[in-house]
């Protein structure tokens, strides 16, 4: 069987690539989507941690909520299932800030978005990317960083995503998390994450969840649910496996040449000059 070609897999929607398994339609009709108020949005850039994130804030709520597959992610009867769920809504997405429904904005939902350090994502990218019949082919991780690079790759520029939430750090309604920072400490990240969403737990409760919580714990826990295709975090795949491949910090240094990592260094001291959150970006502990 013949690869699909690019074109098939990826479109572009206000100048980024989507991938097809985000229908056009669906994309165009985002803005007619009925938040709710308690509606949770947990926004990043792929392959940043949202389903380690999605994991942890599940395990907070005793009350029925549901994890949504990302709302940009199928076609136009997605809005219409979503709008059917009883419950809680915690609704993953990889769209920048500037393309959520104004719903979400209107009505001061709550958003978590997460980011991790643009090296480690373009390389856990870059894997994915490999391993992903619905991405298209690439050969090398020369030419994949210079697409990460150029903003040529699905959910586009990681610089672009990043500035377009930062504009909104200030926002009462939304919390900024780092992979990083959850890495190194856990609990009080869960702790932030629980007085963010109003949410009372115990000390007790906190290392319980982040016992239950670990990078392998879930790794293992995704490998063995069930691979309906809606039961997905990731708007890229429906394959469980490729989800959590290594969450190391730092695995940017066997991948990266000195050339390749000047390169990144210089366009990312240009793109963020102005940024103040980009400084808290760590590349190792």
């Amino acid at each position: 069987m013949s690869n699909p070609s690019e074109t098939e897999l990826i479109h572009m929607f206000k100048g980024i690539p989507f991938t097809t398994r985000s229908s056009l339609e669906l994309l165009k009709s985002l803005d007619t989507f009925d938040a709710r108020e308690d509606d949770v949005l947990l926004g990043s850039y792929p392959k940043s941690g949202t389903h380690w994130l999605a994991g942890v804030i599940t395990k907070l709520y005793n009350t029925p909520i549901t994890l949504t597959s990302p709302i940009e992610f199928g076609d136009v009867s997605k809005l219409e299932e979503l709008n059917k769920l009883s419950s809680k809504r915690i609704i993953p997405t990889h769209l920048d800030y500037n393309m959520l429904p104004s719903n979400f904005k209107n009505k001061n939902c709550k958003m978590i978005y997460i980011s991790r350090n643009p090296k480690d994502t373009a390389v856990s990218m870059y894997h994915y990317y490999r391993e992903n019949p619905h991405l298209p082919t690439v050969d090398t991780w020369t030419a994949f960083f210079d697409l990460f690079l150029e903003g040529d790759v699905v959910c586009g520029s990681w610089f672009d995503h990043f500035l377009s939430w930062e504009e909104h750090k200030n926002d009462k309604n939304i919390l900024f998390l780092f992979y990083e920072d959850m890495k190194k400490d856990l609990p009080k990240i869960v702790k932030e994450i629980s007085v963010f969403l109003d949410i009372d737990i115990s000390d007790d409760d906190i290392q319980d969840i982040c016992k239950k919580s670990s990078f392998s714990e879930m790794k293992n826990n995704t490998e063995k649910e069930n691979s309906d295709p809606s039961h997905t975090v990731c708007a890229l795949t429906s394959n469980r496996k490729l989800i959590f491949r290594k969450g190391t910090v730092g695995d940017w240094k066997n991948h990266f040449t000195p050339k390749q990592n000047l390169k990144f260094e210089e366009i990312f001291n240009e793109k963020m000059k102005l940024s103040k959150m980009a400084k808290r970006l760590t590349y190792e502990f």
